[in-house]
């Protein structure tokens, strides 16, 4: 692919009449409009297969037990009379659901851009980036490499640059040439003054999240009651499957509750490793393992924006691999989305492959699992753009991919596209095009021909000669121009003086202080 990447390079081509009807901006992309879905939810199993489900959720938490590696949860959940050896707690279904039943349907993140405020919740879907890959690749490059702060920040200023990314999920790629004691600071500092939207804390030790909810007060230039009083940001915490959750996730997600801000709760469940085999076994242990963290929230914060996310997918039986974008996977994701109504709480999925490169098996299995998140009433979707390798890879061409079905699945749920009013019918267009000519010329379609259709960025609509005249470039070599134009235009969005230089103090100080602390 290099090779033929090269070639196609070197020939040229195509490239200046596109330039020419974008103007200056890098592509022609839709505006800011976070999707409403308006289709009906599919829903794989009947009334008695989500009570069967919500049933063996229930005895898993009330007979086997979910493991606590964290000493304040025990003791809470002690307080809330919950059963405990040792540290694997058992809860009564009755708490669980009262629990459960105080966390709001839908609630609202504000970032220090209030015009990219999110409503999580409801019908909205809203897609993050590509979070936590330690790797990288790009056409350039070729091959996979460690991920760098430099290469973070190019992928940030792409989640800033597209309006179909709502919000900035962890690391894009993980910086590994940035000490873990102080990558958080390095990186928070980044994504705040790179992007104006919604942020993300990793639960990962006291100090991480202590420092990511001072850092984005800082970035809204807000005091701490302002801060507090309505949700600025979120943290994603992941159960240790089989049935356990870890000391500092437990502990970031307390931190946050306390402070109204908000905690998604995401089992990571492969079916046949770490859950059954079966997808209702592994929906089932994955309900249970979040819904017994977010009864624990509830019960220290009662109302606290709380939401449920799906890992569930199956490995390879051949080889043990995770496998994603599979009917497995979909149908998990369906399902929980189906149980997540039933609790009455806001969604998390993913989009996501098992691919190493941007090729057509990363395309098929990422749309298989985006169109899976829209047909399961997914509120908040991550690594919607830039995941390869089952997410040890972030790649800015799979990055500019995705956003293009990103785009069509905005485009998809556009009520436009389905109203029937008399304009719509279009009765009067067809009675004077009649049995004989064509619509191409006529009023009705002159005042509309320029917003009927979705129009792709990066899809290419000309023939076999018109591709071939025009450099015959493939799919990955066109996003990865698009990659360069867009790094080399993108402008930072405004941040006063003033907070951009108390954001810095704030790091300097903590790097001073030591950061956050590691064995090494």
């Amino acid at each position: 692919m290099a090779e033929i990447a090269t070639r196609r390079r070197a020939r040229g081509g195509g490239r200046a009449g596109a330039a020419a009807r974008r103007g200056a901006a890098a592509i022609e992309q839709m505006p800011w409009n976070p999707p409403v879905i308006t289709d009906a939810p599919v829903e794989p199993l009947s009334p008695e297969g989500v009570a069967a489900i919500h049933d063996g959720a229930m005895r898993i938490l009330e007979e086997i037990g979910v493991q606590f590696l964290n000493e304040e949860a025990l003791g809470i959940l002690r307080e809330a009379e919950c059963q405990i050896d040792g540290d694997v707690v058992r809860m009564d279904r009755e708490f669980v659901m009262e629990m459960v039943g105080k966390a709001p349907s839908h609630f609202t993140l504000t970032p220090r851009n209030p015009d990219r405020a999110l409503t999580v919740g409801g019908k909205h879907i809203l897609f993050g980036n590509v979070s936590s890959p330690p790797n990288y690749w790009d056409m350039e490059i070729g091959t996979k490499v460690p991920g760098t702060r430099e290469k973070c920040a190019n992928l940030l200023k792409l989640t800033q640059y597209f309006n179909c990314i709502h919000f900035a999920g962890g690391y894009p790629v993980e910086p590994v040439d940035l000490h873990a004691s102080v990558r958080h600071l390095d990186v928070l500092f980044d994504k705040l003054t790179l992007t104006d939207k919604v942020m993300h804390a990793y639960s990962l030790g006291k100090e991480r999240v202590e420092d990511v909810m001072e850092m984005v007060r800082i970035a809204g230039g807000l005091t701490h009651e302002e801060f507090e009083v309505t949700p600025r940001m979120y943290t994603n915490i992941n159960s240790t499957s089989p049935l356990k959750h870890d000391q500092p996730m437990i502990d970031g997600c307390l931190r946050m509750i306390r402070r109204g801000q908000a905690v998604v709760v995401t089992p990571f469940t492969l079916a046949g490793a770490m859950a059954p085999v079966t997808m209702a076994g592994a929906v089932a242990q994955s309900i249970a393992e979040a819904l017994c963290a977010i009864a624990l929230f509830q019960y220290v914060s009662p109302g606290a924006p709380c939401a449920i996310g799906t890992f569930t997918s199956n490995v390879d039986m051949k080889s043990g691999a995770p496998a994603f974008g599979t009917p497995e996977y979909m149908r998990a994701t369906q399902m929980t989305g189906q149980l997540a109504r039933f609790y009455g709480l806001p969604m998390r999925s993913s989009g996501v492959c098992a691919a190493n490169v941007p090729d057509g098996q990363a395309m098929w299995e990422t749309s298989n699992s985006l169109w899976a998140a829209v047909q399961s009433g997914s509120n908040m979707v991550y690594h919607a753009a830039g995941w390869l390798e089952g997410g040890l890879i972030a790649s800015p061409e799979k990055f500019i991919m995705d956003c293009e079905i990103l785009q069509q699945i905005q485009r998809y749920m556009d009520p436009s596209i389905t109203a029937t009013s008399g304009e719509d019918i279009a009765l009067d267009a067809i009675k004077s095009v009649g049995n004989d000519g064509h619509f191409f010329g006529i009023q009705h379609t002159q005042d509309r021909y320029s917003t009927a259709f979705y129009q792709p960025f990066l899809s290419d609509w000309k023939n076999y000669e018109g591709w071939e005249a025009a450099g015959a470039i493939w799919t990955p070599e066109r996003a990865h121009r698009m990659f360069k134009d867009i790094i080399n235009s993108c402008e930072a969005p405004p941040m006063d003086i003033a907070i951009r230089d108390e954001l810095a103090d704030f790091v300097a100080r903590r790097k001073s202080e030591g950061g956050a602390p590691t064995d090494f």
